[in-house]
C-alpha cells in the first residue's frame, strides 16, 4: 500500500512539473511581447540573454534538490572548453574568481618557477578591477601598459620595453571583444620565459583567424556575468591545456582539498591516515558554481554564435550611421583578419569637439540611451591605486584619453535596426545642435 501511494505521489509531482514548465514557456512569450510593445523608448546597457529553456533547466535542478556543483556544471565545463579549443575547463562562481584561481595556480608551490611576491605582471591600464586585484592578491606588482588607440587592447610595441628581471607573466585583456595580437604576445612570452594569462571575460566567440581567443595562453578566463554575451547570472570559467594547472585549480576552487583532483590518489597514498574527504593539500577558497549556473550555461552556449553575429551587425550599423561625425567622435573599427565579438560600442569624444563627454552622456541618458564609462578607465587613476604598488613605462596617454572622454553603449541580441535608428537619431540631434 505504501508503494502504491508513493507511486501516486510521484505521478502527481511529474504532472505538476509539466504544468509549471508549460507556464514558464507562456510567461516568456508574454514577456517578449511586452518588451517589444513598450511605449517609452529605452535602450539599456544590458538585456537578459536567457529565456524559458534556462529557467526550466534550473528549476529542474531545484526540484530535484541537487543544486550544488554537479553533472550540469561538468557538462558546461566540457562544452565550453571544446568550443574554445582547450583541453580543460573549470567552472567557477565569477570571472573574477577565474582570474584569482589563474594567478593562484601560477604562484603555487606545486609548480616550477612560480610567481613570487614582488614579481611583475604586465597588463593593460584600460581594464576592469578583476584583472588587477588578483595580481595584488598574490603579492605581485602590475606593470600597466598603454593601449592601442584603434583596438583599445594592450599596445604590443610597449610590452618588451616593460620587461624587467622581475617580470614573470603577461596578462592581456581582449577588451570589449577585441582580440589582442596573441601571436606576437606568445612570441614575446616564449622568448622571455613568461606565463600568459588571457583575460577573455569580454570576448566570448572572438577569433584570430580560425583560432578562438582563450586558446593561446597558459591559462584563460571568461565571465558569464549577467551583462555578458552569454550568462549564468553570475559565473566564470578557467581554461587550460595543462593537467597540473587544472588539478591545482580544483583545489583552489574548493577549500584546498583533493576531492575533484585527478591526481588525488597520490595524496591519499602519501597521507594514508587522513580521511581523503577532508585532506587539504593547498590553500584554497570556496569559489564553486551551483547547478543553476551549469543549467543556464548548457542552454546559453548554443546561442552564442548567433548573439555575436547580431552584435556585429549592430556595431556595423552604428558605425555607418555615425561616421559623418568623425570630426568630433572616434568610433570603433572593424579589425582586419579578426572576428570581434563586440561586448559593447565604445565612442570617444575628441578633445576639440564642441561638446564634452559629460554633456553627450547626460543627453543620451535623458533620452533613454543608457551609457557608462569604458570599463574602469585608466586604472592607475583609480583611488585604490594610491595604496598599491605598480609600475608604468610612460604616462599612458591613450588610456587617459579613453578614461576622460570615453562613452560605452550597450550591444545585445535585441539590438534591432529599429532601436538603433532611434539611438542614432538621438545622437544626431545632440551633435547637430552643438555644431550649428
Amino acid at each position: 500500500m505504501v508503494t502504491k501511494n508513493n507511486n501516486k505521489t510521484e505521478q502527481l509531482k511529474i504532472e505538476i512539473q509539466r504544468k509549471i514548465m508549460k507556464l514558464i514557456d507562456k510567461y516568456y512569450e508574454l514577456d517578449i511581447k511586452e518588451t517589444e510593445n513598450k511605449e517609452t523608448f529605452s535602450y539599456p546597457l544590458v538585456v537578459p540573454t536567457f529565456g524559458s529553456e534556462e529557467v526550466k533547466e534550473a528549476l529542474d535542478s531545484l526540484l530535484s534538490s541537487y543544486v550544488t556543483m554537479g553533472k550540469k556544471c561538468q557538462r558546461f565545463e566540457s562544452d565550453f572548453s571544446k568550443y574554445i579549443g582547450t583541453k580543460h575547463g573549470l567552472l567557477v562562481n565569477s570571472g573574477s574568481s577565474a582570474n584569482l584561481i589563474a594567478l593562484s595556480i601560477l604562484s603555487s608551490p606545486e609548480i616550477n618557477n612560480p610567481i613570487k611576491p614582488g614579481d611583475e605582471i604586465i597588463t593593460p591600464a584600460i581594464t576592469w578591477s578583476t584583472t588587477v586585484f588578483p595580481i595584488y592578491n598574490i603579492g605581485a606588482i602590475p606593470v600597466f601598459i598603454d593601449c592601442d588607440p584603434t583596438s583599445m587592447t594592450i599596445d604590443i610595441d610597449q610590452i618588451e620595453k616593460a620587461i624587467s628581471s622581475k617580470t614573470k607573466a603577461i596578462m592581456p585583456v581582449h577588451l570589449l571583444g577585441n582580440p589582442c595580437n596573441m601571436e606576437k604576445i606568445m612570441e614575446i612570452a616564449h622568448e622571455n620565459n613568461l606565463y600568459v594569462i588571457e583575460d577573455c571575460c569580454e570576448a566570448h566567440g572572438a577569433k584570430i583567424g580560425d583560432k578562438m581567443v582563450g586558446s593561446y595562453g597558459d591559462l584563460s578566463t571568461f565571465s558569464f556575468f549577467f551583462s555578458h554575451h552569454i550568462s549564468t547570472i553570475e559565473g566564470g570559467i578557467l581554461l587550460s591545456n595543462n593537467d597540473s594547472f587544472i588539478n591545482i585549480g580544483k583545489s583552489v576552487r574548493a577549500h584546498g582539498w583533493i576531492r575533484e583532483r585527478t591526481d588525488k590518489q597520490e595524496f591519499i597514498n602519501k597521507y594514508s591516515n587522513y580521511d581523503p574527504r577532508f585532506l587539504f593539500v593547498h590553500s584554497g577558497y570556496n569559489l564553486r558554481p551551483t547547478e543553476i549556473q551549469g543549467a543556464f550555461g548548457i542552454h546559453q552556449l548554443p546561442k552564442l554564435n548567433e548573439f555575436v553575429s547580431i552584435r556585429t551587425a549592430a556595431a556595423h550599423f552604428l558605425i555607418e550611421n555615425l561616421k559623418k561625425f568623425d570630426n568630433y567622435l572616434i568610433l570603433p573599427k572593424f579589425l582586419k583578419n579578426l572576428q570581434q565579438s563586440w561586448f559593447g560600442f565604445a565612442i570617444i569624444v575628441k578633445k576639440d569637439a564642441p561638446f564634452t563627454r559629460k554633456e553627450f552622456s547626460h543627453y543620451l541618458e535623458e533620452h533613454g540611451v543608457e551609457n557608462r564609462p569604458i570599463m574602469g578607465g585608466n586604472f592607475v587613476k583609480q583611488p585604490v591605486s594610491k595604496s598599491q604598488r605598480y609600475r608604468t613605462i610612460n604616462n599612458l596617454p591613450n588610456s587617459q584619453l579613453i578614461f576622460e572622454n570615453g562613452i560605452f553603449l550597450g550591444l545585445n541580441h535585441r539590438s534591432t535596426k529599429e532601436l538603433l535608428r532611434k539611438v542614432i537619431k538621438i545622437c544626431h540631434t545632440f551633435i547637430e545642435s552643438r555644431i550649428e
